[in-house]
């Protein structure tokens, strides 16, 4: 019995020929560079999860991913760093499903063990399957209780926007008897990497260095504090109720701005408020794209890294009607759409910014996803399955802040807090949660004429969160490399 308890990893085909390659670009940032790279880190991985209600035959779940990964060339990627870092795409690849048996390991601790598991890049296939399944009869008849379905991926490659895609796929295989018609997906990262390399960048750098002012940028919501004498990542819930997130929607929607412009002001007001002026202050963050609004045809159904990080900066001024920044950011969202796919580190290269000089130090992801294929919930359902999408949880980019918005089924709306813990104890980010919570509920009772400064007065009183200094120890102790010895990594490159 003990034995049946083990997870039980089901692989597919190994590894076969390699197609030429194509170069590694700046998505790619953490694929282990140079002989003493760890193989396997530990980010940035994420992880979405699925509840999968109704009957399962689990040798056609299998044989179904086994079908996505023959059809996806970026499931059959791998990291070479010789002569120059570049991808390669392999003839074949194995699709790694686990199975584990429900109750067999507490759900939160796998989840964790599968992040820490990570990738080893150097062979295909960033993403890995497994399926946690309650002890049923026959495969006909259905479990009793829903099954899991964990996704865990390495952001290098993919983005979570490519693993709803790459989940739809698998549907379409799963029903099609464990086996996707047609051939290889087209465009794929192939034809990405090319149409980033054929960009002119000078229309980008031209926008950014207009867009972004001089001078010092506010960048973090909370004050300097002590270290905290915590390690690891922390995730804080706060849920605003349907009533309250119907409200909020109206308020934004009668000012002409979209709700992530709402969530965006809010963010913006709690970097002014900690950086503690009375007058006008610049803050900067950084709000998340898809990075598939691009003029190439298809892009928006590619699995590829092109959710991108962009910096969001903005005059905020107290003695000014809010709806002068709603409509700032509202106006900046738009501006950016056409250069979503230009790299954080390249802005602060054309700005100007030096280290220490950063344009955002959080970041604000309102959950996007795209519209699933017409007919695939309606077939599904006709199967007797139900597919029922879970929250996310992975990498923010070693931010120590970051807001993630994530819209129930009820039409609530969850904050979540995701910070590193190192910097901002459990307790600021509960402090920070909170404020955040307490001006969006505060929003929709405010009028046209309410100025920046009479909505902060709904936290006068409140403590302000803190956060300890980054941790440069360990960057001073790195051994230099050896006289005449080459230092390990290479500057990826950027379009």
């Amino acid at each position: 019995m003990a034995r049946q308890n083990r997870p039980r990893a089901v692989r597919g085909r190994p590894g076969a020929a390699r197609r030429p390659g194509v170069p590694v670009i700046w998505p790619q940032h953490d694929l282990p560079r140079g002989p003493g790279a760890h193989p396997k880190p530990a980010r940035p991985v994420g992880q979405l999860t699925w509840l999968w209600h109704g009957p399962l035959d689990v040798e056609r779940f299998t044989a179904a991913w086994q079908s996505v990964v023959d059809r996806e060339s970026v499931l059959r990627a791998a990291f070479v760093r010789e002569p120059e870092p570049h991808l390669v795409f392999c003839d074949g690849a194995r699709a790694e499903v686990v199975h584990h048996r429900a109750g067999t390991d507490g759900w939160e601790r796998l989840l964790e063990r599968e992040r820490r598991r990570g990738f080893d890049l150097r062979r295909p296939c960033p993403l890995r399957v497994t399926l946690v399944a309650p002890a049923g009869g026959p495969a006909d008849t259905g479990p009793p209780c829903p099954a899991r379905v964990v996704l865990t991926f390495h952001h290098a490659l993919l983005d979570a926007w490519s693993v709803h895609l790459l989940m739809e796929e698998f549907c379409r295989a799963y029903l099609a008897g464990g086996a996707l018609p047609g051939g290889e997906r087209r465009p794929d990262l192939r034809d990405w990497v090319d149409w980033l390399e054929r960009q002119d960048p000078v229309p980008a750098r031209d926008f950014w260095t207009r867009t972004v002012p001089p001078g010092p940028v506010a960048v973090l919501p909370a004050r300097p504090g002590p270290r905290t004498r915590q390690r690891g990542r922390g995730r804080v819930e706060v849920r605003l109720s349907p009533a309250e997130a119907g409200r909020l929607d109206r308020w934004a929607a009668l000012r002409s701005v979209p709700e992530s412009s709402a969530l965006q002001t809010v963010w913006a007001l709690l970097l002014y408020r900690a950086a503690g002026h009375d007058g006008a202050r610049t803050v900067g963050f950084g709000v998340t794209v898809s990075g598939r609004g691009i003029a190439l045809e298809g892009a928006g159904r590619l699995p590829g890294p092109m959710r991108n990080c962009l910096p969001m900066v903005v005059r905020v001024d107290p003695e000014e009607p809010l709806g002068r920044l709603l409509a700032a950011l509202r106006d900046g969202a738009l501006d950016m759409a056409a250069y979503e796919w230009v790299s954080t580190a390249r802005i602060h290269r054309w700005t100007g910014r030096a280290a220490g000089a950063e344009l955002l130090e959080s970041l604000v992801s309102v959950e996007s996803v795209p519209r699933p294929l017409a007919g695939a919930r309606a077939a599904l359902g006709d199967a007797g399955v139900g597919l029922q999408p879970e929250r996310a949880s992975g990498a923010h980019r070693g931010l120590p802040l970051a807001l993630l918005v994530h819209r129930g089924g009820d039409g609530s709306l969850t904050f979540t807090v995701a910070h590193d813990q190192s910097r901002v104890s459990d307790g600021d980010a509960h402090l920070l949660a909170d404020h955040c919570a307490r001006l969006l509920r505060h929003l929709p009772a405010t009028g046209e004429r309410a100025t920046a400064a009479a909505v902060l007065d709904v936290l006068a009183g409140q403590a302000l969160p803190r956060i300890a200094p980054r941790q440069r120890a360990a960057a001073r102790l790195r051994p230099r490399p050896a006289a005449g010895r080459a230092a390990p990594g290479r500057t990826p490159r950027e379009p």
